[in-house]
């Protein structure tokens, strides 16, 4: 690959492309770096680069006539070696937000050219003339576009072949598939107290494998949301086989209703243990949930209680004729087995086969819950309503209920 840079301190690019692995890599011949001094191509005896800007206003302005000629001689100089055009892009504030995915994007080309900004940037006309995207860094300014022009710089070269020691350095990084990286820990096992994380010592490298999977997850869900959010419409959850002795049956007795009833306030007492009053959760009893599933019967919902080894564990409510999903449930101790997930496929099988869109509500505190209807297809509406105005603990804010409606293809 070969990379140019556009700027006014050249000697600061330059010094950093040919520093520490990608010094090395430049010595190897993994990648070709450029830096040009825009001074270079002015046309005036104090070799000028900026003016007041046209309107007024704070701040100078670059020249279009000295970036665009340099740019010029840029793509003299890939044609003379044979190359593709320079993809061109210009460092500027006003550039859409760059991301690991545009790091794997430009990766892929020939000739990439970079132009730094300066002061209060860059005449909009050699922008519109050459540039093939303007990208910025983050929310934030700086004095120059030479930082930003190293980030893009560092973050594609890294992944040129050759340049890192093997792939992982780079596909197990941070943001790669839209995760932050897991915790990373070396020698000593103990140091100061603290000590590393007992499976990173057993050399079981499948147990390894699944640590460092659930702590990107968990590290990328409580710091980086957006990102959360955005792993989960791209990766959609393959739902876990039923296993030998797993069933879904109806519940049509009384005693069924009895255990159905049983899971609905073992399963919700541990949701809202950290919310509620004692006074409200006390008052929810078994007996109270078995009333309301009578009434929900009545009214045209269908309860299937899931079994394992005919040891019921989980519920899921269906309405068929609205479409609506409701009351899934898991008993606690048998969570983070995927029997959710399978409930939730068997009862949006049970709704599409009569041609209905299966929809649901979730209460914003169940940030697990969706997640999950997120991994299943499942989107947010937009809608939201009081959830039933249960008394929350002091200071704990009362959740809303949050509809979710499937959207994923047969």
């Amino acid at each position: 690959m070969r990379i140019d840079i556009v700027t006014l301190f050249p000697e600061l690019c330059g010094s950093f492309l040919h520093t520490s692995i990608l010094g090395r890599a430049a010595a190897r011949g993994l990648f070709e770096a450029h830096c040009h001094q825009i001074r270079d191509y002015t046309q005036n005896k104090q070799r000028q680069t900026d003016d007041y800007p046209y309107g007024g206003g704070p701040g100078m302005v670059l020249y279009a006539q000295p970036i665009a000629d340099c740019l010029r001689a840029v793509q003299a100089q890939c044609a003379q070696q044979g190359r593709a055009a320079p993809h061109i892009v210009f460092l500027t504030a006003a550039g859409a937000p760059y991301r690991e995915a545009d790091a794997k994007r430009l990766a892929g080309y020939d000739c990439l050219t970079l132009v730094c900004g300066h002061y209060e940037g860059i005449d909009e006309r050699v922008i519109e003339a050459f540039a093939d995207e303007e990208l910025s860094i983050g929310d934030y300014v700086l004095t120059g576009g030479e930082l930003a022009a190293l980030v893009v710089a560092d973050s594609v070269l890294r992944l040129q072949p050759g340049v890192l020691a093997e792939a992982a350095g780079y596909e197990d990084e941070s943001y790669w598939d839209d995760l932050l990286e897991y915790p990373q820990y070396t020698r000593p096992e103990v140091w100061e107290g603290r000590a590393v994380p007992p499976t990173l010592l057993t050399g079981d490298h499948e147990k390894i494998a699944a640590w460092r999977a659930e702590r990107s997850r968990a590290r990328t869900r409580a710091r980086r949301p957006d990102l959360y959010d955005r792993w989960c419409r791209t990766h959609p959850l393959a739902v876990p086989k039923w296993k030998r002795g797993e069933k879904a049956q109806l519940a049509r007795t009384a005693a069924q209703l009895g255990q159905a009833a049983a899971i609905c306030h073992a399963a919700w007492q541990h949701q809202r243990q950290e919310l509620c009053t004692p006074e409200y959760l006390a008052a929810n009893t078994p007996e109270a949930f078995a009333e309301a599933l009578a009434r929900d019967r009545a009214r045209g919902w269908a309860f299937y209680l899931h079994t394992t080894g005919d040891e019921p564990d989980a519920l899921v409510g269906v309405h068929r004729q609205s479409g609506e999903i409701s009351r899934l449930y898991v008993l606690p101790q048998r969570q983070g087995q995927g029997i959710g997930a399978k409930l939730l496929a068997f009862a949006c099988k049970k709704i599409l086969a009569d041609g209905t869109v299966p929809w649901l509500e979730v209460p914003s505190s169940n940030t697990g819950a969706q997640r999950l209807y997120r991994r299943m297809g499942f989107v947010p509406t937009g809608d939201a309503k009081a959830l039933d105005g249960a008394p929350n603990l002091p200071g704990v804010p009362a959740p809303a209920l949050l509809k979710y409606r499937y959207s994923a293809k047969e």
